[in-house]
């Protein structure tokens, strides 16, 4: 008896293990579009990922040192994405944090962003999935934009 107690939580700890790492790895793939997306320039590719009623928003730091939130609009992202430019955008993240709850993931990446091979910026991206029929869907985009004191 205790054998089959202790094989049920042993199944049911490395099926849980199993399925969060799953998801995690779905949800990077999902981020991951994204950027690829950007560097190719394929706004077809960059909606893939992302769902209706899509969020963006940035906190900047105006030079007298005031926070401002900004409201963004992704179809004007969309389209800068998609439309020819002539270096490619280059935003190279590491992944920090992600959490998971059914359906509602959050992610936190750091960045740094090149315009071909030029530094431009830096900061954090913080992310907010949901998991759809078709896979893990960005729901919300919140970054910071600096050009020194980048994260690692």
């Amino acid at each position: 008896m205790k054998k089959a107690i202790l094989l049920l939580a042993i199944t049911c700890f490395s099926t849980t293990a199993f399925c969060q790492n799953t998801d995690k790895d779905d949800i990077k793939k999902a981020i991951n579009t994204m950027f690829d997306a950007m560097r190719k320039g394929d706004s077809t590719m960059l909606k893939s990922v992302f769902a209706d009623g899509l969020a963006f928003q940035g906190v900047h730091t105006k030079a007298d040192g005031t926070n401002i939130l900004e409201n963004e609009k992704p179809d004007g992202f969309i389209k800068a994405v998609g439309t020819p430019h002539k270096e490619v955008w280059d935003e190279r993240i590491t992944y920090g944090d992600i959490k998971v709850d059914g359906p509602l993931a959050s992610v936190w990446t750091p960045y740094k962003f090149y315009r071909g091979p030029v530094f431009s910026h830096c900061g954090v991206n913080f992310f907010q999935l949901m998991k759809t029929t078709t896979g893990w869907k960005i729901v919300y985009i919140i970054d910071t934009r600096r050009k020194d004191n980048c994260p690692e």
